[in-house]
């Protein structure tokens, strides 16, 4: 009588449930971490602009996605004394020239990159000029780098915004954005 099967049987009854036990771990690992990815932050929602030089707020952008493209508005203006509250885009290009500043798109075309928005463009609503532009959110979500540039990147001016709660507005009772129509220029 030769030696019994029966060792090499349990072996590998033994293997096949540690590949089993092992399987279902990395799947339950896998889908436990996918929730973690997609919860990455994104530049979408209500940002406040603060003034570098005064520390107050100078205005809210409300940015949105829509089908993988970024864009920000001006959803607030914080006038200074004397400044006219129905300043118009003058000095912009195209279908801007003469628009309201508020509610005017000034952050166009930024595409995701993780936390970085890339190949779009800013305008300075004071002058009109267009701006290649990227952004980066925090890993917290709750700054916002801005850099609008000329050519290269290193040659350019970076803003940190800050995130408000999308209630901001509503809280504020801020009127909605208008659509169109003249008034005078920002002093």
């Amino acid at each position: 009588m030769g030696p019994s099967p029966e060792p090499e049987r349990i072996v590998g009854i033994v293997m096949r449930a540690w590949l089993q036990t092992s399987m279902m771990v990395g799947v339950l690992v896998f889908t436990a971490a996918a929730p973690l990815r997609a919860a990455e932050p994104t530049a979408a929602g209500l940002w406040e602009q603060i003034d570098d030089k005064t520390g107050k707020p100078e205005s809210w952008f409300k940015i949105t996605e829509r089908n993988g493209v970024y864009e920000g508005a001006v959803a607030k203006i914080f006038f200074k004394p004397g400044e006219d509250a129905n300043w118009v885009c003058d000095k912009c290009e195209g279908a801007d020239k003469g628009r309201p500043v508020l509610g005017l798109t000034l952050i166009k075309g930024m595409r995701r990159n993780g936390l970085s928005y890339e190949s779009g463009t800013i305008m300075d609503p004071r002058d009109g000029s267009v701006y290649r532009a990227l952004m980066r959110v925090s890993p917290d979500g709750q700054k916002l780098e801005v850099r609008g540039y000329l050519g290269i990147s290193l040659f350019g001016q970076s803003q940190v915004w800050n995130r408000l709660p999308d209630s901001a507005l509503t809280s504020q009772g801020a009127p909605p954005a208008p659509r169109g129509g003249t008034a005078p220029q920002k002093k």
